[in-house]
C-alpha cells in the first residue's frame, strides 16, 4: 500500500485565487482596503520569517500588510497600548500577535486584550468558546481549519470514524478535536503522558499529529488504510521534517498530508479566509 498524498499547494492556490477576487470586489464596492496588522515584539528569527511569509500571502490576494514591530525590551503596558490602537483603528480589519514573545510579556493577558472581531488567528477565549459551542460568528485557527478543508476536498468520511489527535495545543490539537467532533467523529486526544501511545494511534481511522517532534510517529503506529494528518514542521540538518516518518507511514496509511506541501500551504490561505470574514464585519 502507498498512501495518497494530499496536495496542500494546489488547494492553497485554489483558495487564494478565489479570495483574491472576493477581496477585490469588496474593496471596489466599499472603497476600503483590506488590512492585516501583525504585531511582533523583539527580533526572533522564526517570528520574523513567519511575518515575511504572511506578507507574501497578503500581497498575493490584494491585502495590505501592516507590520508593527516593538523592541524586545518593550513593557507589557507598551505592547497592550499598541494593541489597543490596532483594536480601535477602523482601517485595520485583522490582527495577529506573533510568537514567541519575550519572557517578560504575558501572552495570555495580551490575547485577552485582543478585539475578538479582529482575531483572525482564532486565539481569543471568546472565539475558542464560540467554536466549542458552535455559535457564529467565530474564527477557527487557520491550521486545523486548513486540515479539515484538505480532508473534505479529498472526500474523507468523518461520521462515526475514530479520530485520534496527538497533541493538545490551543491552536492546533484542541480546535482540531472540536472540528472533528462537530463532524460526528469519535475523538480521542492523546499526548506525551498517554499510556501506550502507539497503541492508541493504531486505533485511529483518522490520525492527526501535532507534537513538534520530528519523525516520532512510525509506520507501526498506523492502522492500515488510515488517514494521517501531519502538522509537524521542524527544521533539521536533513531539511523540513514532519512529526511522522513519512516513508514508513505512507507505506501503511491510505491517505496522508506530506511535509512539506501538506497542511502548511493551506494554513496561510485559511488565515486569509478568516481575514475576509473580519473585513466583511469591519466594513459592515
Amino acid at each position: 500500500m502507498s498512501a495518497h498524498l494530499l496536495d496542500g499547494k494546489a488547494l492553497s492556490k485554489t483558495i487564494r485565487d478565489d479570495l483574491k477576487g472576493q477581496f477585490a470586489a469588496l474593496a471596489e464596492s466599499s472603497g476600503v482596503a483590506p488590512t492585516l496588522a501583525v504585531l511582533r515584539v523583539g527580533d526572533d528569527a522564526s517570528a520574523a520569517g513567519y511575518a515575511r511569509a504572511i506578507e507574501r500571502t497578503c500581497a498575493g490576494v490584494g491585502v495590505t500588510f501592516a507590520a508593527h514591530v516593538l523592541d524586545g525590551s518593550a513593557s507589557q503596558e507598551a505592547v497592550e497600548d499598541e494593541l489597543a490602537r490596532l483594536n480601535s483603528n477602523p482601517a485595520v480589519h485583522g490582527i495577529m500577535i506573533l510568537e514567541p514573545l519575550p519572557g517578560h510579556i504575558d501572552g495570555h493577558r495580551l490575547i485577552d486584550h485582543l478585539n475578538p472581531a479582529k482575531d483572525v488567528d482564532g486565539v481569543h477565549p471568546l472565539n475558542a468558546g464560540r467554536l466549542s459551542a458552535q455559535k457564529a460568528p467565530y474564527f477557527v485557527p487557520a491550521t486545523p481549519a486548513g486540515a479539515i478543508r484538505l480532508l473534505e476536498e479529498a472526500g474523507v468520511e468523518f461520521k462515526g470514524k475514530h479520530a485520534v489527535i496527538i497533541g493538545r495545543s490551543d491552536i492546533v490539537g484542541k480546535p482540531m478535536a472540536l472540528l472533528l467532533l462537530h463532524r460526528h467523529c469519535t475523538v480521542t486526544i492523546a499526548h506525551s503522558r498517554t499510556v501506550d501511545l502507539p497503541g492508541v494511534a493504531r486505533s485511529a481511522d483518522i490520525l492527526c499529529v501535532a507534537i513538534g517532534r520530528p519523525e516520532m510517529v512510525r509506520g507501526d503506529w498506523i492502522k492500515p488504510g488510515a488517514v494521517v494528518v501531519d502538522f509537524g514542521t521542524t527544521y533539521t540538518d536533513d531539511g523540513l521534517k514532519g512529526d511522522c516518518a513519512q516513508a514508513e507511514v505512507a507505506a501503511v496509511a491510505g491517505m496522508m498530508t506530506p511535509v512539506p506541501g501538506g497542511t502548511g500551504p493551506v494554513t496561510n490561505a485559511m488565515l486569509m479566509s478568516n481575514l475576509l470574514d473580519a473585513y466583511r464585519l469591519g466594513i459592515g
